[in-house]
């Protein structure tokens, strides 16, 4: 007896499991299938990715590789092709065609287009501070000194990373103004500052020998006056 009234269960749980299936295996047959396309398509997306990628990253080096040929027409129209590209390359190739632009003579343009990309709130702060100090560079040839402060003193605080860029900057912009003690000023700080890179430690000491000798006819000339004076009254 036990036999029958094992095989009336199963016969009953088989029937149940087929109303059950019947019931949900479209919903369950939807489900793989989305799984299996998802990840299909995912799988693309990532190779599609990875093949945009691949391409930027060919394009970008093809340009930078112009530029360093002073093939500078070529290097911003390989440059253009990246404008709708994937990542951080379209940023990249706003910054190298600032540098072409400079480069090729063309200062307005860079200056234009390395204040664009400082004042560009989309990109991320560490190069926007980049393209502001770019732009620093070209504007004391180009500005004048209050315009220069205006666009790197925010840079010159101690804790920036920029700091000794901008103290250079700064240091130009009053040597161009004609204004030594300032001038001596921010270029002592670059030397005070073990953190300074070399080579803008280099151009420090440089423009501090140009301030003394500057500086050096004039306290020549105040100490000729001087003895005059002294002859005179003797």
């Amino acid at each position: 007896m036990s036999d029958i009234f094992r095989e009336v269960d199963e016969d009953l749980r088989r029937d149940r499991y087929g109303k059950l299936w019947k019931r949900f295996a479209p919903f369950i047959i939807g489900v793989a299938v989305l799984i299996v396309v998802g990840t299909g398509g995912y799988r693309y997306w990532q190779y599609s990715q990875g093949q945009k990628s691949a391409q930027a990253g060919d394009e970008l080096l093809t340009a930078i590789d112009a530029g360093n040929a002073g093939n500078h027409d070529q290097a911003l129209q390989e440059l253009a092709k990246l404008s709708n590209s994937i990542g951080g390359y379209p940023m990249l190739a706003r910054m190298r065609e600032a540098g072409e632009m400079a480069a090729s003579g063309e200062k307005e343009k860079a200056l234009q287009a390395f204040s664009a990309i400082a004042n560009d709130t989309s990109i991320d702060q560490q190069f926007r501070d980049v393209a502001a100090i770019r732009a620093g560079y070209l504007a004391v040839d180009l500005e004048t000194r209050d315009q220069v402060a205006d666009r790197v003193e925010a840079l010159t605080d101690a804790a920036s990373a920029m700091r000794a860029a901008a103290w250079e900057i700064m240091g130009l912009a009053a040597w161009k103004a004609g204004d030594m003690n300032d001038a001596d000023k921010w270029f002592s700080m670059i030397l005070e500052d073990t953190a300074t890179p070399a080579d803008v430690t280099t151009r420090a000491r440089m423009m501090q020998s140009l301030i003394q000798a500057a500086k050096g006819p004039a306290v020549a000339s105040g100490d000729d006056a001087a003895a005059s004076d002294k002859g005179n009254s003797q």
